[in-house]
């Protein structure tokens, strides 16, 4: 007779009722999953880091949802004002700002690898419903107010695109457009196969490289002060005006928002990772988000700073940034291409926020998100279509995304207190050296959006 199979020691699991997965991404093809984890294992075994980073980059995604949500309107409009107002000097911002975010992603995907918990149920059932309900009542604002600003943008770019052809377009038939293009790719992730899901994240991934390309072509034409690329990245330059400090406010806002912490949990629940991909999730989050945002935020920095700063260029509409594209292509050209960037940011992250707000409004109103009811949750997002119709300072962006650090600090201090809950993570709670340092990363990045909230707060008054 086998041995019976060990009993793990108490506090090694969570409690049973967080053990549950999300019905509309359970797998058609369980066999899939398998193997999907039968070569990690195998990718594990083997030894060099180059062969294992190869076969990571094939599986990786849920990081590149985020970082397809990350580079929206905030992150290209804090990148353009950053770089025309200030040269090389804020080219530190988007670095740390992104690091931090990473260091609690990664806490925050250990945490629900090892327990398989949806996060809003932990929050209910481990912290306190109270708080569950503001954190979902947070989020669900925090997305619905960032589609005013996407619809504006998106629409307004897509106007100038035509402008450039000698049409002028009206702002219906675009949003509309962008309605529906968005409802149609946020639809398809809740269709219920991994194959979906992978679709999915594959669209996205192509799209923010496409955004990298873009502004690379500039730098490379335009060329790089390396002195100066070197200062504005370690000199940690802080501007002291009402304006500087937006900027920095809202590069911080835009790199990591309140929403993504509730996405990121969900993204890796809906490929079905467990303990298996660890090694994935770190790799995962450091080439799908922290390095295409660090590269596509610091080219446009240097673009601009080569371009629009040099020159003195005030942007007050995307078709004043779209001047940092000239030197590559002419005005004209420089417009379209420009644009078309930035309809790209603008795009992705509508159909993210869909996303999100379909997980939170299910998750607040006891409903599986599945079938209809997930769909009909996720137009709640769309009420920011208003914003295609009422023109939109290429500023209002940046504000936004300022505004939203002020949400921050509530889902990092809960998320701080669950990876240090034993009673929650068991045995897979961090302890010794290793516990100290995560803990010390996490309370700088607390402090980092706490700091940026309280000053934020400080100026609405």
């Amino acid at each position: 007779m086998a041995a019976a199979p060990p009993v793990p020691a108490s506090g090694s699991r969570p409690p049973a009722d967080l053990r549950r997965g999300l019905p509309m991404v359970v797998s058609r093809d369980p066999e899939a999953l398998e193997r999907e984890k039968a070569r990690l294992r195998e990718i594990d075994a083997r030894p060099g880091r180059i062969r294992r980073w190869r076969a990571f980059w094939s599986l990786s995604g849920p990081g590149w949802v985020q970082s397809a949500l990350t580079l929206g309107a905030g992150s290209a409009g804090s990148s353009i004002f950053a770089g025309a107002v200030y040269g090389y000097d804020l080219l530190w911002v988007q670095p740390v700002a992104m690091f931090l975010g990473v260091v609690m992603f990664a806490a925050i995907g250990h945490q629900t690898l090892v327990t398989q918990a949806r996060p809003y149920d932990v929050f209910r059932k481990t912290l306190h419903p109270a708080l569950a309900f503001a954190w979902g009542t947070v989020v669900l604002v925090a997305s619905i107010i960032w589609q005013f600003p996407q619809y504006a943008l998106a629409t307004s770019v897509t106007r100038d695109m035509f402008a450039v052809a000698g049409v002028a377009m009206p702002r219906l038939p675009i949003a509309l457009a962008l309605l529906a293009a968005a409802t149609a790719l946020c639809w398809s992730y809740g269709r219920g196969s991994r194959r979906a899901v992978r679709l999915f994240e594959r669209a996205l991934k192509y799209l923010v490289l496409l955004m990298a390309l873009f502004f690379f072509l500039v730098v490379l034409k335009t060329g790089v002060d390396f002195g100066a690329l070197f200062k504005g990245l370690f000199g940690f330059h802080v501007p002291r005006d009402r304006e500087g400090l937006t900027i920095v406010l809202g590069a911080l806002g835009a790199a990591v928002g309140v929403n993504m912490t509730f996405l990121y949990p969900y993204t890796l629940l809906a490929r079905g990772w467990g303990r298996e991909h660890r090694g994935l999730k770190n790799f995962d989050l450091a080439v799908s988000m922290f390095a295409p945002f660090v590269l596509t935020t610091g080219l446009v920095v240097v673009a601009c700073a080569n371009t629009l700063h040099v020159q003195g260029i005030r942007v007050r509409e995307a078709v004043d940034a779209a001047h940092a594209l000239a030197p590559v292509a002419g005005v004209a050209v420089g417009r379209v291409v420009f644009s078309l960037g930035v309809l790209g940011m603008c795009f992705t992250t509508l159909t993210i926020e869909m996303v999100i707000c379909g997980f939170v409004l299910c998750e607040m109103l006891g409903l599986e998100p599945s079938g209809w009811r997930y769909r009909a949750a996720t137009m709640a997002a769309n009420i920011g279509i208003l914003g295609a119709f009422y023109p939109t300072p290429f500023w209002l962006p940046v504000l936004a995304s300022s505004i939203a650090l002020v949400m921050m600090p509530i889902a990092y201090v809960a998320f701080f207190i669950l990876q240090n809950k034993r009673s929650y993570l068991g045995d897979d709670v961090n302890r010794g050296l290793k516990g100290a340092v995560w803990n010390v990363l996490l309370v700088l990045a607390i402090l980092a959006v706490a700091v940026g909230a309280a000053v934020k707060l400080a100026s609405l008054f």
